[in-house]
């Protein structure tokens, strides 16, 4: 593989040669913002590279190499060097894990943090500090074109899993936490006002940022999109009211690039740096302090965030591992194959004809003829081809995958499915078929040139449902293998299909992994991040077009409990070679305070006789509140490894505080002396989950 000169990123004098406090990082900061001038204050503030230079993106390509903010030789004060995730670093020939979506399928916070630490280390190692990568914005609607760049839908999930990869790319650089906040529409994603009550904006929408700045993230990225009437990169509201004074956050915010602010006064707003290029600050943010419509200590504000961080991050790091072959390394190779196994969800799985075995997994050694149809089966397909790109130096399709993992007593033959009658004769010869369909970065993906943008529909095309229907009919044995960011209709075809795969944007590695799974050498453990639904019926209203839209307080599994809706596939939901057992539900207490702690405990069973690892998951409902509440919503998760016959006891902590709602009128939170329910199980589908009850006291 050829490489270019790969440069580690360097702090120069902010480095210290021993281990500063956060007293010690305060105090460096505050003496460099005492000597800098007001222009260098503001060139602190502002992205480095000359707008003209940013045309070279449209033909050499975005991101490859790091996007620079904030030098100042004088004081010798490195830039900010920015990298996009959130699949891998954007930069160069960079390791393509599986996209945001597919990982949040895996519920393995352990995963992500080392993925996190991978993107860390390659982004380091290529030249850049900061890294774009932490996407947690809720998956309100599936026809959100940039779903694949988020976890999911429940805000608890998406702010388990963000914290999990700050953590682990902050070992090494600053973490970007983005888009805060409410941008979940992406054609209409520059104008659109996101309208909602505080409550909602409270505890649907920004729950999972405050998780991750409570983690320590460096960053966050302002949106585009407005909430309540003001942009987001000009909302005092959600900058400094909450997320700078309530929160109190240390870090800096940045703008979303290009579009992100309107003008300088979103200093004012709370936005300390304005990328890539300086429009709105530098000069004309000078002239705004020096006619006094922005205060000079918003600027010293804003500087002593950036400059706490960058001090902060001269210190940490591992250079050792900070090497041109760290880039798409053997271990960050097996990283991203780990992730696309653990990440893959089997939605379906029947039996064969026989009524005892069932279609999946498909023994390589005893079949001698396995049909792949269709064209995404030999089509590189990693997702979006917008900011979030990743560019590794190979892609395994599910072609690719299906051929290296078979014995040669086993012929994989091919049709791209466009001729029906030929795919179907293929399939009658053959003694299984695996269908490979879905979407690519054309259906789905960020909005540019009138290109991806928001779906239009949830189902499949019309032709790639009709070949499923016509190749189940030819083969029991076919398996159907999904390819997208999020939630797909499967109504015209579901019941006829054997056996169903959701396989996301996999990633590099992901026809290696898909053939793991398919020829049983991993046994399928992926749980739902967001509901399947069985018609747009159930799901709120989406306009991809929008100017104005209102978010209410329910969307998901919890919009679905509420109308008594039955997905196709619930939220958590995912099947296995093996099957479990939960039973033995207790809780140490029936009655805590309002500061206090529940532990919540369950056995699990692996009662198959494959190993395997289960995702078991806790929800809290509310009984006789005084305000509309959902019937239950996510308050945990957690992987446990079972050998066959094996029993073991998770354990969920669970405090009073993660119980409270937000109270508009006295405008804070409320735990209520009511009584709750916990309930444990494999998804949220009611059938499936033990319950028990306490109480809370006043």
């Amino acid at each position: 593989m050829t490489r270019t000169k790969m440069v580690p990123v360097e702090w120069g004098a902010l480095k210290e040669d021993v281990s500063l406090t956060i007293e010690q990082v305060e105090e460096k900061a505050r003496h460099l913002l005492a000597q800098m001038s007001l222009e260098e204050k503001v060139y602190q503030m502002s992205g480095d590279t000359p707008p003209a230079s940013g045309l070279t993106w449209l033909f050499v390509g975005y991101n490859r190499s790091p996007i620079p903010g904030g030098v100042n030789l004088r004081l010798s004060i490195p830039g900010i060097q920015f990298s996009d995730g959130p699949r891998g670093v954007a930069m160069y020939h960079s390791t393509c894990f599986p996209v945001s979506m597919a990982r949040g399928a895996s519920w393995d916070t352990d995963l992500e943090e080392r993925i996190g630490d991978a993107m860390g280390v390659e982004a380091r190692t290529q030249g850049a500090n900061l890294l774009g990568s932490v996407c947690i914005n809720v998956l309100r609607h599936p026809a959100w074109g940039r779903a694949q760049e988020t976890y999911g839908e429940d805000p608890y999930h998406l702010g388990e899993m963000g914290a999990a990869s700050v953590r682990g790319v902050q070992r090494h650089i600053m973490a970007c936490v983005k888009h805060f906040a409410a941008n979940s529409i992406e054609n209409a994603r520059f104008r659109v006002d996101v309208r909602m009550n505080e409550r909602t904006l409270r505890e649907v929408y920004l729950p999972h940022f405050k998780r991750c700045v409570d983690e320590g993230a460096a960053c966050v990225m302002s949106a585009y999109n407005k909430v309540n009437g003001h942009y987001c990169g000009h909302n005092r509201h959600l900058l400094r009211d909450i997320l700078k004074n309530e929160w109190e956050f240390e870090g800096f915010v940045v703008s979303d690039f290009l579009r992100g602010i309107r003008n300088g006064r979103a200093a004012s707003a709370g936005v300390d740096i304005e990328m890539p290029f300086t429009i709105h600050f530098g000069k004309r943010l000078m002239k705004l302090v020096q006619e006094g419509e922005v205060s000079e200590d918003v600027i010293d504000e804003a500087v002593l965030r950036i400059l706490r961080q960058k001090k902060r991050f001269a210190q940490v790091g591992e250079p050792a591992r900070y090497k041109p072959l760290a880039v798409v390394s053997p271990s960050h190779i097996a990283l991203a194959r780990e992730a696309a196994q653990k990440s893959i969800v089997l939605l379906k799985n029947g039996r064969m004809g026989d009524g005892h075995h069932r279609v999946l997994p498909i023994d390589a050694a005893q079949v001698k003829r396995v049909a792949v149809i269709g064209k995404l089966a030999n089509t590189p397909n990693i997702g979006d081809k917008g900011s979030s790109m990743v560019r590794p130096p190979y892609v395994i399709t599910p072609l690719m995958g299906f051929r290296a993992a078979v014995p040669q007593s086993c012929e994989i033959t091919y049709r791209n499915g466009r001729d029906m009658d030929r795919a179907a004769d293929m399939a009658r010869k053959a003694d299984a078929v695996v269908v490979v369909v879905g979407y690519t970065h054309r259906d789905e993906g960020e909005y540019m040139f009138h290109k991806g943008g928001d779906r239009d529909t949830l189902t499949l095309k019309r032709h790639d449902e009709a070949l499923i229907l016509r190749i189940a009919a030819e083969n029991p044995r076919t398996v159907v293998v999904l390819l997208g960011g999020s939630a797909i209709i499967t109504e015209a075809w579901r019941e006829k299909a054997p056996a169903i795969l959701m396989a996301w944007y996999p990633g590099m590695e992901g026809g290696n992994a898909l053939a793991d799974i398919i020829f049983g050498k991993v046994n399928p453990s992926a749980k739902l991040p967001c509901s399947f639904p069985t018609s747009e019926s159930q799901l709120p209203f989406f306009d991809k077009c929008a100017t104005s839209i209102e978010y209410g307080y329910f969307h998901g599994y919890r919009l679905m409990d509420r109308e008594g809706h039955e997905p196709a596939f619930p939220f958590g939901f995912g099947l296995s070679y093996t099957t479990y057992a939960h039973k033995n539900l207790q809780l140490d207490h029936d009655e805590i305070g309002i500061d206090g702690m529940l532990r919540v405990s369950v056995e699990v069973t692996n009662t198959g006789n494959v190993a395997g690892e289960e995702v078991v998951q806790s929800y809290v409902g509310y009984e006789g509140s005084r305000v509309e509440r959902p019937l239950k919503e996510l308050k945990g998760f957690a992987r446990v490894h079972l050998d066959p016959g094996e029993t073991r006891r998770v354990v969920f902590a669970l405090t009073a505080a993660q119980l409270a709602y937000y109270n508009e009128q006295q405008a804070s939170w409320i735990v209520e002396p009511i009584t709750y329910t916990v309930y444990v199980g494999p998804s949220s589908r009611a059938e499936e989950l033990l319950s028990a009850q306490f109480c809370i006291c006043g």
